[in-house]
């Protein structure tokens, strides 16, 4: 009976995701005010992208030899150069340089002190690309020539490492990513001279930025930037650049920031860096002017109902939250609770759940009110509709004020009732799930775990909550279950115990969810990842939720209470010594800041308000890169196997 279920399951994650865990639960969420300010939407200046590489296209023309070719135009700020040649796989692309104030040119290998083939990407969402390494080369200018004989593939990309001491700040001036919306970029530069950290003017000798965008269906449109105190920038002449594009239509959109300049050494240098964009319809709006609060039948409880108009486009859920108010004893403004959750439009109102203990904590009475209330797409956490305030109506409440100490804050007060499904044992027995990542497959070694059940979703793009209902429905074979995972699967397994009932409620033992390599705070890859596959096309595409300002966004609605249940683990490449480039994959090592596993950089693997379990060397992030991969140290595995929850 039991490999009979495990079938079923195996069945439905192979099914449509419309189909998948259709009977899963949302939690009613809430908390204390005093986290008002965390469960706020996200500064985007925090999610800006730092960078120290640029992307360059490539797109060829006809020459005068019956080839095609397209020039580059190179600086190079030290006596060391990376970069890689992007050909969509073309086998006849020919590499020629010419270096400043010389007339002739050479090939691209004779010159390297190393040529070699590369996967760049994450995971198995890769593109081949040709890498070269030069060292001890002049610096300047130098003129790179790309070439192909039958012109079956003439565009393509270049990707060129500068030198970290210099780089490329860039950020989304807002987050109404919304169609009919202005989106606006902001860029300046920062350099690093020892302990000393300089921006904006005062970061190079020259500035010029321009921005490249890619709209959804391909067609491209060049911006100009501007330093003019006019362009959202700041204010004219202190080195922080703006510029804006109109989002005509829903889609994925590629913004392309470019600077150009001379660094404070006098060289010339390059960067980019690569935003993904989703741009969302407005497929909810707020249809009255107040909310309306109803009484459960329990008695212990309130629904708070907002009245909400829907168009075609509409969602089957939403993320919402918003902070409840009411009045004191002196008819000041009193704050009660917020409020959030996974919201489905029903009759015309989405409802939010508030147990009535939270009134009493804060010795609150009518009116009551609803502040700064917005629900999100759920594929990027766009705010689609809201409101700064909105009155409630409410039934008459008595007056209650707790007595310090008298009510303590549990699991009903801050997820809401369990659901009876909840309660009534659907699966059978106690399991640990082993999860994998992003575009990938069944990672790590069952042999290691007891008790415990790969989950796979082989080479596939899901957003964090699409990953986390798969995993429910996975995980409701057995009557609870516990999750040790990899990359992405550790952020979709918190988006499961924050947003959902599942058999993570029931487990016991001490660690809940445990991770390793997981980018909460997103990874660059993403970005650039993008872009490439926007030209060349890739298996697994884009995913906005492992982008920088995707995962600032994502992170704005999980509180510390769900955070504490993730104990998470980073590694990096080992270190050799001071003199040669370390690194755990010698492509994406080009656009990463140290210290990286591959995919994740250390930095971004944190998750504040989670438990940092440690960071060990000489480990990368997956397999076929310079250390063993992370999910393979059997040490670790068996300290997770023994503290890991069922």
């Amino acid at each position: 009976m039991k490999s009979n279920r495990l079938s079923l399951c195996v069945a439905a994650l192979l099914s449509p995701l419309s189909s998948l865990a259709s009977d899963i639960v949302p939690k009613q969420l809430a908390g204390p005010p005093s986290e008002f300010a965390a469960m706020q939407p996200a500064d985007p200046a925090d999610a800006a992208i730092y960078s120290k590489s640029a992307l360059l296209p490539v797109s060829m023309s006809a020459d005068k030899a019956g080839g095609f070719a397209s020039e580059i135009s190179l600086p190079v700020e030290s006596d060391k150069l990376r970069f890689l040649v992007f050909s969509g796989g073309a086998l006849d692309w020919t590499t020629q340089m010419r270096a400043p104030n010389s007339r002739s040119e050479k090939a691209a290998r004779s010159l390297a002190s190393e040529v070699r083939q590369a996967q760049f990407g994450m995971d198995n969402a890769t593109h081949p690309a040709e890498y070269y390494a030069f060292d001890g080369i002049a610096e300047g200018t130098w003129n790179l020539k790309l070439r192909s004989t039958s012109g079956a593939v003439r565009d393509g990309f270049v990707l060129i490492e500068g030198e970290a001491s210099t780089q490329l700040v860039s950020y989304l001036a807002h987050s109404k990513q919304i169609v009919g919306e202005r989106i606006g970029i902001v860029a300046s530069a920062m350099s690093e001279q020892g302990d000393e950290v300089k921006s904006g003017r005062d970061a190079a000798r020259s500035l010029s930025m321009s921005l490249r965008v890619t709209r959804p269906g391909g067609a491209i449109e060049l911006v100009s930037m501007f330093d003019d105190g006019k362009s959202g920038d700041g204010a004219a002449g202190d080195g922080i650049f703006g510029a804006s594009f109109l989002a005509d239509k829903s889609g994925n959109y590629l913004a392309q920031v470019r600077m150009d300049g001379v660094n404070l050494e006098g060289r010339p240098f390059v960067r980019t860096s690569e935003h993904p964009i989703p741009i969302v319809d407005r497929s909810l709006g707020l249809s009255g002017n107040k909310a309306v609060a109803q009484i459960e039948s329990s008695g212990s409880r309130l629904t708070l109902n907002v009245p909400v108009a829907t168009t075609e486009k509409a969602q089957s859920h939403y993320r919402g939250f918003a902070e409840v108010w009411g009045t004191g004893a002196a008819g000041e403004a009193v704050p009660v609770a917020w409020v959030s959750g996974m919201v489905s439009p029903t009759n015309g109102q989405l409802g939010f759940g508030l147990d009535k203990r939270w009134i009493a904590l804060a010795g609150a009475r009518a009116p009551f009110e609803l502040r700064n209330v917005r629900f999100e797409d759920t594929n990027g956490y766009i705010t689609v509709a809201g409101a700064e305030r909105l009155p409630m109506q409410t039934p008459s409440l008595p007056v209650e004020k707790a007595k310090p100490g008298s009510i303590a804050i549990d699991e009903a007060m801050t997820m809401g009732v369990r659901p009876a499904s909840l309660n009534a044992d659907k699966g059978t027995g106690t399991r640990l799930l082993l999860v994998h990542g992003y575009c990938s497959g069944g990672v790590w070694p069952a042999s290691q775990f007891s008790n415990a059940s790969t989950f796979l979703d082989a080479n596939q793009n899901r957003t964090h909550d699409q990953f986390a209902r798969l995993i429910s429905s996975f995980g409701s074979t057995w009557n609870s279950f516990g999750v040790v995972a990899h990359s992405q699967g550790g952020a979709a397994s918190l988006h499961l115990y924050n947003y959902y009932w599942s058999g993570l409620d029931r487990a016991t033992g001490s660690r809940l969810i445990q991770s390793v390599g997981t980018p909460y705070q997103g990874t660059n890859l993403a970005g650039i990842l993008a872009t490439l596959g926007s030209w060349f096309g890739v298996g697994c595409s884009s995913n906005n939720d492992l982008t920088y300002s995707g995962a600032s966004a994502w992170l704005a609605g999980i509180p510390t209470s769900s955070r504490s249940k993730v104990n998470y683990y980073t590694t990096s490449f080992r270190s050799t010594n001071w003199w040669t480039n370390d690194y755990c994959q010698f492509a994406t090592d080009l656009v990463l800041s140290d210290p990286e596993d591959g995919t994740t950089e250390q930095a971004k693997g944190q998750l504040s308000g989670g438990i940092n379990r440690g960071h060990t060397t000489g480990q990368c992030h997956t397999a076929n890169m310079r250390d063993p991969a992370q999910y393979l140290d059997s040490s670790r595995n068996a300290t997770m196997n023994a503290n890991a929850a069922r």
